[in-house]
This record gives structure tokens, sequence and C-alpha cells, in this order.
């Protein structure tokens, strides 16, 4: 429970720095993007360092760069569909699911086997 509240604090803190900072610079779209992702995942690999170990940190920060690939071909994928063709948002938005979760898991596969 210790760990939870820790995570809570420090996650807190960092998306306040982010966000501080986003707002500096334009557009300001982007201070919600900054805000969140970032300063989560500094967090989660902060605290995986003092709790575990920089080896376990490793195979997470790999899997959090891992994700954000997959993230950025299933958000191109889907706007190109949304804007091309207009079709239904949550239609496509599941289907595409399976193309983020299809990526991902081939990109985690192919750094196992190499």
């Amino acid at each position: 429970m210790k760990e939870l509240a820790i995570r809570f604090v420090i996650g807190g803190l960092a998306v306040c720095a982010f966000s501080a900072i986003s707002d500096v610079f334009k557009p300001k779209t982007f201070a919600g993007l900054f805000g969140a992702a970032p300063s989560i995942a500094l967090a989660s690999l902060a605290l995986t360092i003092l709790l575990d170990s920089k080896e376990v940190a490793a195979v997470e920060a790999r899997s959090m760069i891992i994700g954000a690939a997959a993230f950025f071909v299933y958000a191109s994928v889907l706007s190109y569909l949304l804007l091309r063709f207009k079709l239904p948002a949550l239609s496509v938005g599941f289907s595409a699911l399976l193309l983020w979760l299809g990526m991902a898991l081939g990109l985690w596969r192919a750094l196992l086997a190499s």
C-alpha cells in the first residue's frame, strides 16, 4: 500500500511539472499529452529502480518504448481512416486496437529474437 501511495505522489508531482513546462510551449493542446504519459512513465521507472533493480527497469522501459511505437502506428492508421473515409469512430477505433496489439506483440517478439 505504501508503494502505491508513493507512486501516486511521485506521479502527481511529475504530472504537475510536465504540465507547467508544457504551458510554456505552443500549441497548448499538447499540454495534456506532455502532462500525462511521460510523467507516469518516469515515476514508474524511478520506483522500479528504487524498489527492484535496474535490469527490471530496463525491461519496463523497453516495453514502454514498444508500446509507444505500436500506439503511434495505431493512431496514424486510425487518423487516416477516420479523416480519409469518414468511417464511424467507435468501430474503427476498436478494430484498430487489434492492430496496436499485433504491432506491440510483434515488436516485442522481434526484440526477444534478436
